[in-house]
């Protein structure tokens, strides 16, 4: 399949019946909705929405609204902006129509989708915008919302997980959050925690705000710091510019670089699974399981900065998080029933540990700071995942540096001892990686998270990077859960597979979602485990999708009937 030439949705046959399936990847001249300028070290995202492009029939996007395939661009475009310009150092949005920036998530798409649709569509939204804020935290590239028009619901969201918002103070400009007066559901992309943790709006004003369906104007919108700088129409341009001025003072991105190209994968969807060259998946879709095998490099990956720039997306690192990235997309939205996945690696650690020392070595030069950037978004997507993850280090296995954070995003993790064999047995090896390069949602390592930030433990580990680590070590130590030995291990990985697909999925989610991050909470955390799980819920309640609900009855003039009574 090429990303230039397939649509967004497709149909397949899969185990001989014809399936819907969602593509996450496309190019810029396929956008239907965002145009994409760049000017030196600025690039423009103009939102500009086909009303009829909607990724489903069945719904107008109007007023700047948008769907799926509209926030599949978005995540397409700040990808080409972050390795194919890395000489941009600020991101301003924009709107291309008169008198609204974006209105949000398109309503009668909301009402029409299935719950699992909702869920996923919020859940990758969301991930997109904590993705630029990643990249404005780590890798320098800050972002400007330059709201012209209406700016409500998930619009509004997008400006919040700006750098910075300045609107035009033409007396019907607004910023809203209306879902919660308009569609009794609540603003699912981040909107109440921005507000409260990120812009530090008051307690009691953020309650009015998110009450009131009709939007708040330029003065009230900076007073109550749901903006940050305003100007009437005339001035509005020259106060863009300075903005665009303080956010370029602000980035560390250097000026000057050239990128490199992203070509469309190379993925083959079949009745197995998902096939990449570095990634395979395969798909037990009656065991509802999903067994990804991440292989590592089969040479020493290039290792100065005019090699690996010659590579480009081919350079193994890049290449092995694209492909893992587009999987975990496609498993997600495409295998809704497939409930556990089961992660294995395959191939040379010695080779994986080369590339993590490549990586450490030239973690300066923009290509490697903005792959480390993209692999850290990618492990960070599997921590939210709601799917049961499980670990299997068994013969054959390489998780070492980089990979052992695939299995320190698990669930659990099941080593193979051979008592009988050490030479032949697995072996985890640590590396610098595992101790700071990919922070989780939570602002913590893995290694902290497992451990629940038990100094003692870290350090005692620190001491033991580049060791190769058997199975009674690793078990000791804390850094797997269970070592069956060859005679049990067959038996034991199957019941335990077996009983996880017999559990409720519900319950399963819940679950882990909440075991995933002990300890203190972030901006992130609450995002996903509160809001996501409170939108999660309200999206079934029948006061938000019964026939009389909310979000069922919007435009049609009549009333919602709500049941009063508090759950």
């Amino acid at each position: 399949m090429n990303a230039m030439t397939e649509p967004l949705l497709f149909r397949q046959a899969i185990n001989g019946e014809e399936r819907e399936l969602v593509r996450f990847e496309t190019h810029p001249s396929r956008y239907q909705h965002w145009k994409l300028a760049v000017e030196g070290d600025v690039a423009r995202l103009r939102l500009d929405i086909n009303e009829d492009g909607g990724i489903k029939p069945g719904y107008k996007l109007k007023l700047n609204s948008y769907d799926l395939g509209v926030d599949i661009e978005l995540h397409d475009a700040l990808n080409r902006i972050r390795f194919e310009h890395p000489a941009v150092k600020v991101v301003v949005f924009e709107s291309g129509k008169e008198k609204i920036w974006c209105s949000g998530a398109n309503i009668y798409m909301l009402g029409l989708s299935t719950h699992a649709w909702k869920v996923n569509f919020c859940k990758f939204t969301n991930e997109t915008r904590n993705g630029l804020e990643d990249s404005s935290r780590h890798d320098g590239l800050k972002s400007i919302a330059a709201v012209t028009g209406a700016c409500a619901g998930g619009g509004y969201e997008l400006a919040l997980a700006c750098d910075r918002i300045v609107m035009v103070d033409d007396r019907s400009s607004t910023v809203s959050l209306p879902e919660v007066p308009l569609l009794g559901v609540l603003p699912g992309t981040g909107g109440l925690t921005r507000v409260t943790d990120k812009r530090k709006v008051r307690r009691d004003l953020a309650d009015i705000f998110c009450t009131t369906s009709e939007g708040v104007r330029a003065d009230r919108a900076k007073d109550w710091k749901l903006i940050d700088a305003h100007a009437k129409p005339q001035q509005f341009g020259a106060l863009v510019a300075t903005e665009i001025e303080a956010a370029r003072a602000a980035s560390t991105r250097a000026a000057g670089q050239k990128g490199i190209e992203l070509p469309a994968l190379d993925v083959r969807i079949d009745d197995t699974g998902y096939h990449y060259s570095t990634v395979d998946v395969q798909v037990d879709r009656k065991a509802r399981i999903a067994t990804i095998t991440v292989h590592a490099p089969t040479a020493a990956i290039e290792s100065v900065p005019a090699a690996i720039e010659a590579a480009g997306a081919n350079w193994w690192p890049l290449k092995c998080q694209r492909e893992l990235d587009d999987a975990i997309l496609n498993l997600r939205t495409n295998e809704l029933e497939t409930g556990t996945w089961v992660f294995k690696t395959r191939g040379d650690a010695n080779l994986v540990m080369q590339a993590d020392a490549v990586l450490e070595a030239n973690k300066g030069h923009w290509l490697v700071r903005e792959t480390i950037g993209a692999l850290r978004r990618t492990l960070a997507r599997i921590d939210v995942t709601s799917r049961s993850l499980i670990a299997l280090v068994d013969s054959g296995s390489c998780f070492a540096g980089t990979f052992y954070e695939l299995a320190a995003a698990c669930d659990r993790i099941y080593m193979l001892d051979l008592p009988d064999s050490p030479d032949a047995a697995p072996a985890l090896q640590l590396h610098a990686a595992n101790f700071g390069r990919y922070p989780m949602v939570n602002g913590l390592t893995r290694l902290q998270t497992r451990f629940n930030e038990d100094a003692d433990t870290i350090t005692q580990l620190q001491g033991l990077q580049d060791s190769a680590l058997r199975a009674d070590q690793a078990l000791a130590l804390g850094l797997v859960t269970l070592t069956p030995d060859d005679i049990d291990w067959d038996d034991e990985i199957r019941l335990m597979l077996e009983e996880r697909a017999s559990l409720s999925p519900d319950a399963m989610t819940g679950m882990e979602a909440n075991l995933r991050f002990p300890g203190k909470e972030t901006m992130e955390t609450r995002v996903f485990a509160r809001l996501s799980a409170w939108q999660n819920w309200i999206f079934i309640r029948p006061n938000a999708v019964g026939e009389e609900g909310a979000l069922k009855l919007f435009g049609t003039g009549k009333k919602a009937k709500f049941d009063w009574k508090r759950i």
